[in-house]
């Protein structure tokens, strides 16, 4: 998510590169600042929100692998776009491993540099802690693969954030982005949708209909929640991972799946395979290349960023100018746990936001649904107890009203129940 207001900078030592270059953003809607050196551009002063620098390598005086040394260890959100006449593999390779977004070569697609440059704000937007640079930067790495990523992590902490990155990235982004949520519909009916079917293949299968993966053709196929799989889906999903085919329900034909999947799961996946809930072999199949998503507890430094973020895109969304915190206000953000992780801050920010109309969002505005904790020599059994009294309490305070309670707590319906099977909660008949 871009906005207008975003700058980007150009960092070329030749002028009609630059020209050429800026009439191109500026023609997509962003603010444009050209520089014909690097030391012209350290010498300039930027503006504190999410940036993207669009960088040459050949620079005189200082080079440009040199300067995103320099500014990796800076507190600037500015991501990079290297565009240079100059790339071979090792330039390539050493830039996208140091966090470079993006190296495209001259002459280059107008396409590819703009989505270089979307790409690049949204990540200045979404965080610059080291744990989520690690992400992205693992993210980066595997995105020019075909390699199989399973992406494990908390509900609310941007799964699909980062599948939806990898997929612009990557060869594929042409492609089709497809998702499912496994969790979200009965095992007949993720077959259906995940494998298509043909008519007659059961009642009510008036036309053939193909399937999500089908749709995701030359492109990704996302599987949130992977691990709430009935085994035989689980043995089909095998079956495409395997030998890049599969059948719709009803059909003798096999049709090529010609797509790259990517998986997501909340859950201990090694667990699930220990207690007989998850095939081995497909574990196996999903975990080449594995991306842990931290916890926003775990990254508190890019809750500024999240909530400035935040508050900008709620602004605009109710017709407000963009509120602003106070000093207390932030200070009870930092200091919560977030069991709903980035899901739950936007959400508390949304009602905040229309809470202090107009004027800056205090404490008393700020809706948590149980008391910061304190760290501890066990903080998993903490965080377990909290988000069960955070629930039991958004349960109380709805009346047992589980679609009000799970966006209280900015969870989906299908992950509330699944908290509520978790820690064996007995919810009270809703009043209508």
């Amino acid at each position: 998510m871009t906005t207008a207001a975003a700058p980007v900078y150009i960092i070329d030592d030749d002028a009609s590169v630059r020209d050429a270059v800026g009439r191109l953003v500026r023609s997509a809607g962003w603010k444009v600042e050209t520089f014909a050196s690097a030391q012209d551009f350290l010498a300039s002063p930027w503006a504190d929100v999410p940036s993207c620098l669009i960088l040459d390598v050949r620079l005189p005086g200082l080079s440009g692998l040199d300067l995103q040394q320099r500014l990796a260890t800076s507190s600037a959100r500015i991501s990079i776009v290297f565009l240079t006449g100059h790339g071979d593999i090792p330039t390539s390779v050493q830039a996208i491993k140091a966090g470079a977004v993006e190296f495209l070569t001259k002459p280059y697609a107008d396409g590819d540099l703009i989505a270089a440059i979307e790409q690049g704000l949204a990540l200045a937007e979404i965080g610059q802690s080291a744990e989520w640079m690690d992400v992205l930067r693992k993210a980066t790495q595997v995105a020019s693969t075909e390699t199989t990523v399973l992406l494990a992590g908390e509900s609310g902490t941007g799964k699909e954030v980062v599948a939806r990155f990898i997929h612009r990235a990557s060869p594929r982004r042409a492609g089709p982005f497809v998702g499912i949520n496994c969790a979200a519909l009965p095992d007949h009916l993720l077959e259906s949708e995940l494998f298509g079917y043909e008519r007659g293949a059961f009642t009510g299968a008036q036309q053939p209909k193909p399937g999500q993966i089908e749709l995701a053709s030359n492109g990704v196929l996302f599987l949130d929640e992977v691990t709430e799989m009935s085994p035989a889906a689980q043995a089909k999903l095998l079956r495409v991972l395997q030998e890049r085919e599969f059948q719709r329900l009803g059909a003798t034909r096999l049709l090529k799946a010609n797509v790259r999947v990517i998986a997501a799961t909340n859950r201990d996946l090694r667990d699930a395979v220990g207690r007989g809930a998850f095939r081995e072999d497909l574990y196996y199949r999903l975990q080449v290349f594995d991306i842990r998503l931290p916890p926003l507890r775990e990254r508190t430094r890019d809750i500024p960023i999240l909530v400035e973020v935040f508050l900008r895109d709620i602004g605009r969304s109710i017709g407000r100018p963009p509120a602003e915190l106070t000093e207390d206000a932030t200070d009870v953000l930092l200091k919560y746990s977030w069991p709903g992780n980035v899901r739950e801050l936007r959400n508390v920010l949304e009602r905040a936001a229309i809470l202090c109309d107009d004027g800056p969002i205090t404490p008393r505005h700020v809706s948590l649904h149980f008391e910061p904790i304190a760290p501890s020599s066990g903080p998993t059994a903490d965080l377990r107890t909290s988000e069960r009294r955070a629930i039991e309490q958004a349960l109380r305070e709805t009346d047992g009203n589980k679609a009000k309670t799970a966006r209280r707590l900015g969870l989906t319906r299908t992950q509330l129940y699944v908290r509520l099977r978790k820690y064996d909660i007995e919810t009270p008949p809703a009043i209508s």
